[in-house]
This record gives structure tokens, C-alpha cells and sequence, in this order.
């Protein structure tokens, strides 16, 4: 799970310290929805760092990844025992500021496992192909990695918001893939010196860009049209999914607006940069924001 577009991190039951591309349980969240929705944040951030952050080797991060996944089983089955707050079993953790919190979202409103399951798996993905400098061959293997690393999330939500529908499901998706894409689209200046290659093999053949000219992150004509036929991608996959928006009620739903445009916006911006994102990370400035909010107001005239 990456970080597109830097937002100021939420009121929440624990202090976060990351920025983030949405406002996570935010003031504009209905009260009762902060701590579920905090405790989900908090369980994907702390498995995104053990992935991504420190020192630690490819192996040392699996390792640790699985003991996080180990106490997820643990505690899902303490939530699902049938027992009172009082009365469910202790789970021991290395992460209690974690799985406290997640236990009781468990209990309380039924979150599907699974879908936590699906980021664990994304997050060891990311480990090893970073490990062994791999990137993706096909734009389908690149959205099945995006279906376990961000469509997650955003299906959570809906749960929480009992929105259960097939297309709202489909509509959260293609946001939530749209935002993973345009962190990747955005973010090509640091990911490949790191060795994270995003840019599917069949797109960069198509376009003729070769795997020389994207290590040596040259801003040839072709990779131009690579990107911005991504970024194209990444809009209309925006687009189909903004009309979510109007499914989801109340304050969460202007929530979902800011979000959807936050992610528009960064693409705009990688247009302003002719697409130059091999040497350049586009980032928001505070003058987006008046722009996000009349944009996301508009939809409601």
C-alpha cells in the first residue's frame, strides 16, 4: 500500500504520524465510524512500514509480516468467539496499539477478514519483487496486485457504511486502483532507484521504451507516451468510480469527493509536467485545495 498524495493525517483514537493521499477518519466520518475505520488504517500502516520502512532485510521483513499475520488470526478468532469485550480471550502481540483496537472493529462490526488477509498478501508481493528488482509483465498482473493492495480498503469502508451493492463494489475498486496507479505514475522518481518497477513490460514494449532507458530514468519521447497513456488509464478508472460518491450519504460522502478529486488533481499535475515523472514527483500545493473542494462541491449543484 504506497502514499499518493500527501494530506494531513487525521483526529484518530492512536497518533498517526504519516501523511496520507485521503483524510482517514476525519471530522467529515460519522462519529461512530472513526475508531472502525482508524483501527483499519492502523493495521495497514504498520504492515505497509514492516514492508517498506528501516533497515531490515527482504527476509527479515517476511518474517515479521508473517507474525503479523499470526496475530491477525489471533485475534480475528478472539473477535469471532462469541464472547463479550469483558469476556473475549487476550491475544499477546507485538503490536497491541494494532490489534487492540482491530479486535474490538472485528467484534463490533463483523469486518470480512479476508480483506485484511489480501493487503498482508500484497505487502509480502511488494517484498519480494523489490527484493528480486521485479516488476510487472502484463497491466492485468499490475490491477490483481492493486485488487489485494488497495481495493481492500476501500471495500471496508463500504462495509462499515453498509453500502453492499455489486456496482457501488465496483465503482470502490476502480477508485481505489486509480489511486494505487496514480501513486505509481507519481512517484517513478523515487520508486525506481529503489527498485520498484511498476511500468508493465507489455506497455513499455508497445511503446517501444526499453529497460534501459527506465533504469536510467530517461525522459525519451516514448516513455512520455507510456506515462501519459497510463495516466489516461488512471483517470478513466477515476471517472467510472466518482459516481460512488453519490452513494454514499452524509459527511463520508463528502469525504469520498475530496478524495476522489485529491487523486484527480495529482493527475493534472502530472500533465502540467508534460509527463515528466522519471525525474520530477509531482506534489499538491495548498492552493489545490480551494480547487479540490469547489470541484467536489460542483458535484452536488
Amino acid at each position: 500500500m504506497r502514499r499518493p498524495i500527501r494530506m494531513p493525517a487525521p483526529q484518530s483514537p492512536q497518533p498517526i504520524t504519516h501523511y496520507e493521499n485521503f483524510p482517514v477518519a476525519s471530522w467529515l466520518c460519522p462519529a461512530q465510524l472513526r475508531a472502525p475505520i482508524a483501527a483499519i488504517y492502523h493495521f495497514a500502516r504498520t504492515a505497509d512500514d514492516i514492508a517498506d520502512e528501516g533497515d531490515a532485510t527482504p527476509e527479515q521483513r517476511l518474517h515479521t509480516l508473517q507474525t503479523y499475520r499470526q496475530d491477525l488470526v489471533a485475534t480475528s478468532a478472539a473477535a469471532n468467539s462469541g464472547a463479550t469485550a469483558h469476556e473475549a480471550p487476550s491475544v499477546s502481540t507485538q503490536w497491541p496499539q494494532v490489534f487492540g483496537p482491530l479486535g474490538v472493529a472485528l467484534r463490533t462490526h463483523h469486518l470480512p477478514t479476508q480483506l485484511l488477509h489480501d493487503l498482508l498478501d500484497a505487502f509480502e508481493q511488494d517484498t519480494r519483487k523489490s527484493a528480486q528488482a521485479q516488476g510487472y509483465a502484463t497491466h492485468a498482473e499490475l490491477l490483481d496486485y492493486c485488487r489485494r493492495s488497495a481495493n481492500p480498503v476501500g471495500r471496508l469502508l463500504l462495509h462499515l457504511y453498509g453500502v453492499t451493492d455489486d456496482l457501488a463494489l465496483q465503482r470502490s475498486d476502480a477508485i481505489c486502483s486509480a489511486l494505487q496507479l496514480i501513486n505509481f505514475w507519481q512517484d517513478l522518481s523515487v520508486d525506481i532507484p529503489r527498485g520498484r518497477y511498476y511500468l508493465p513490460q507489455e506497455d513499455c514494449t508497445r511503446f517501444g521504451v526499453s529497460q534501459a532507458d527506465i533504469l536510467a530514468q530517461r525522459q525519451t519521447q516514448s516513455a512520455t507516451n507510456l506515462i501519459a497513456s497510463c495516466v489516461a488509464t488512471a483517470r478513466a478508472s477515476m471517472q467510472f468510480g466518482s459516481e460512488l460518491v453519490h452513494q454514499i450519504p452524509g459527511r463520508a460522502g463528502w469525504e469520498l469527493r475530496l478524495v476522489v478529486q485529491g487523486g484527480l488533481r495529482i493527475l493534472d499535475r502530472i500533465e502540467a509536467l508534460r509527463y515528466a515523472t522519471l525525474n520530477q514527483r509531482p506534489t499538491l500545493r495548498w492552493w489545490d485545495f480551494p480547487v479540490m473542494l469547489w470541484r467536489a462541491v460542483g458535484w452536488s449543484l
